[in-house]
C-alpha cells in the first residue's frame, strides 16, 4: 500500500500543522498532490490504464478546486502551501 496511515500522519503534520488536523485545505492539498504524483508514476508504466487517467483527472480537479478557496479566502495560506509543495500558480487573476 503506497499510502499508509503512518506517511498520512507525517503529510498532515507538515502541512496540515497537527497530524490529527485532517480537515486543513493545507494538509489535503498536500495529500492530493503526493496521490497525483504517484498516480503520474503508475501512468507513465501503464499507459492504457483509463480508470487511472481518470482518477487522476478528478484528483487535480479537486486540488484545484481547494487551491481557488485558498486564495480567495487567505491569499498569504495559498502563497505557502504552492511555495512549500513546488507548485505552478494556477489561479488566473482578474
Amino acid at each position: 500500500m503506497y499510502l499508509s496511515p503512518e506517511k498520512k500522519a507525517v503529510i498532515f503534520k507538515e502541512h496540515g500543522k497537527v497530524e490529527t488536523n485532517t480537515g486543513s485545505a493545507e494538509g489535503q492539498v498536500a495529500l492530493f498532490t503526493y496521490r497525483i504524483a504517484h498516480l503520474t508514476e503508475h501512468l507513465k508504466k501503464n499507459r492504457k490504464d483509463f480508470s487511472t487517467q481518470l482518477s487522476l483527472q478528478k484528483l487535480v480537479g479537486k486540488r484545484r478546486g481547494i487551491l481557488a478557496y485558498l486564495y480567495k479566502k487567505d491569499i498569504e495560506r495559498y502563497r505557502a502551501i504552492i511555495k512549500a509543495l513546488s507548485l505552478r500558480d494556477i489561479i488566473k487573476q482578474k
